[in-house]
């Protein structure tokens, strides 16, 4: 396996904008070489036969039947606003004519 380098994790780094001491760089490099270690392993493994997929686990929306309801809180949520007139919500004037 290629030994990643010192060199390659301050290029790196500074492509990416950190700022990295000599224990910091050290300790990258370490953990970038298990990561390609482990991405060997994962070479190895066949999956011709495995469908692809986005996500580990299944997601299904489950829908409700839209119904129609009638509610009587329109004062209740008029009075939730700042400010009314009769059944509408008063709104301060932005378009000038």
């Amino acid at each position: 396996m290629t030994k990643i380098s010192k060199e390659e994790v301050k290029k790196v780094a500074h492509l990416a904008r950190l700022e990295l001491n000599e224990h910091e760089i050290s300790n990258h490099a370490e953990q970038l070489e298990k990561i390609l270690e482990y991405i060997k392993q994962l070479e190895k493994i066949d999956t011709d036969n495995v469908p692809s997929t986005t996500r580990a686990i299944e997601v299904i929306n489950v829908f409700r039947k839209d119904e129609k309801k009638n509610s009587n809180c329109t004062q209740e949520l008029l009075e939730l606003g700042p400010s009314r007139e009769d059944k509408y919500f008063k709104v301060p004037k932005i378009i000038s004519e």
